[in-house]
């Protein structure tokens, strides 16, 4: 059964920090860009970060450039997000997703499976 699992949610204050993790199971993520998104209540899901399959290349939305850090563990078939100096406007139910990227990668229609999500709740 394909299955992307998210973990490493929880509450942080403002300046901290949390390691998303991204487990697979059932597909090898080595052959998918990996990207996350993040959806907060009322909005619309949005494109976080993005780590293609082929070169490793990475991509960031502005609102996290710098403070954000994806990578890919290819042995344990998992991707991270490390997120540093977090915001109250971070907050967020974080989800990861596995299909093509690219140039589109901000598009939830170019990923073609999706974990459940883990909540990122960043306040004092």
């Amino acid at each position: 059964q394909v299955q992307l699992v998210e973990s490493g949610g929880g509450l942080v204050q403002p300046g901290g920090s949390l390691r998303l993790s991204c487990a697979a199971s059932g597909f090898t993520l080595d052959y998918y860009a990996i990207g996350w998104f993040r959806q907060a209540p009322g909005k619309e899901r949005e494109g976080v970060s993005c780590i293609s399959s082929s070169d490793g290349s990475t991509y960031y939305a502005d609102s996290v450039k710098g403070r954000f850090t994806i990578s890919r563990d290819n042995a344990k078939n998992t991707v991270y997000l490390q997120m540093n100096n977090l915001k109250p406007e971070d907050t967020a139910v974080y989800y990861c997703a596995a299909g093509s990227g690219g140039s589109s990668w901000r598009s939830v229609w170019v990923y073609d499976y999706w974990g459940q999500g883990t909540q990122v709740t960043v306040s004092s």
